[in-house]
């Protein structure tokens, strides 16, 4: 009789230990589930812009980027211009993180001479179960300084342009990313009183990776018609690999846009494709981190 007695409060005892064990682990369950809805996504794209085209990406806090963009003239060129390669302008541009949300970049182009600079700040971040987009807002300030002798009165103010984007990007999978990007442009000068000073401009891009370290980018940059009525502007397509290699991006790009900043791929591409006004280049990108 007592062994019966015994027996039973000990399985008595383990049925209560393993309700408290179930417990347990439906808490711990919980707790991570409730940790995955909140996981922000990263990642979404490996470098700060697609080709041309700014992404949703910036530098984190106390990083640095080094960024060289270098295009070669029109393929079209033949093989007096060996198809290009005899002819080149490039663009070199530093972006610093302030915070992992807001950024300041510089840059200077070969293209009209031209100086930028740039703030970038990520307002939302993609979140798993919660927030489907991440969203940034980047402004972009440009200055030109070719000099031109038939022109006195072109002063600092007629060469600024001011470029506003809105980008929404969203990662779908680990491998596939897009997004979308609303444009306004600024001209403090323009050719003459039919163009507009305010132009604006619609952009869609894409990145998807077909093994660990390499990716297919493409965007499509289309400015509004009945803007810029005195040249005949064309909208910017763009095509890349990204390639990544540690602290390195490297892309090779094919694009009909000479352009590399916003006014000029976006508002002053006169390229055709189907003409064979297809500019050959690459970007490199590095990273340097000044925190651990």
């Amino acid at each position: 009789m007592q062994k019966t007695a015994f027996l039973f409060l000990l399985l008595v005892a383990g049925n209560r230990l393993m309700a408290q064990d179930n417990s347990l682990l439906q808490s711990l369950d919980d707790s991570l589930s409730t940790q995955q809805k909140h996981e922000v996504v990263t990642g979404t794209f490996k470098a700060t812009q697609i080709v041309n085209l700014p992404t949703v990406e910036s530098p984190g806090k106390q990083s640095l980027q080094f960024m060289i963009m270098h295009r070669f003239g029109k393929l079209n060129g033949g093989a007096y211009e060996l198809f290009g390669l005899d002819n080149a302008s490039i663009r070199f541009g530093l972006d610093y993180g302030i915070t992992d949300r807001l950024a300041v970049g510089l840059g200077r182009s070969s293209e009209d001479k031209t100086f930028d600079g740039s703030l970038k700040y990520k307002l939302l971040q993609q979140t798993t179960h919660q927030i489907p987009v991440s969203v940034s807002l980047y402004g972009l300030v440009t200055n030109y300084t070719q000099r031109y002798t038939d022109k006195p009165y072109l002063d600092a103010r007629y060469r600024t342009a001011y470029t506003t984007q809105v980008i929404i990007a969203r990662k779908f999978t680990r491998n596939l990313s897009l997004e979308v990007v609303p444009a306004w442009m600024h001209f403090n000068l323009v050719p003459t009183a039919q163009d507009k000073s305010d132009v604006f401009a619609v952009s869609a891009g894409g990145r998807m990776k077909f093994t660990k370290r390499m990716s297919i980018t493409a965007e499509y940059n289309y400015l509004l018609p009945d803007q810029v009525v005195t040249t005949s502007v064309k909208s910017s397509i763009s095509l890349g690999i990204d390639i990544e290699t540690g602290g390195h991006v490297f892309q090779l790009v094919f694009t009909n846009a000479s352009g590399m900043v916003g006014p000029y791929y976006l508002a002053k591409t006169t390229g055709t494709w189907g003409k064979g006004d297809i500019f050959f280049g690459f970007n490199v990108t590095r990273a340097f981190n000044f925190k651990k």
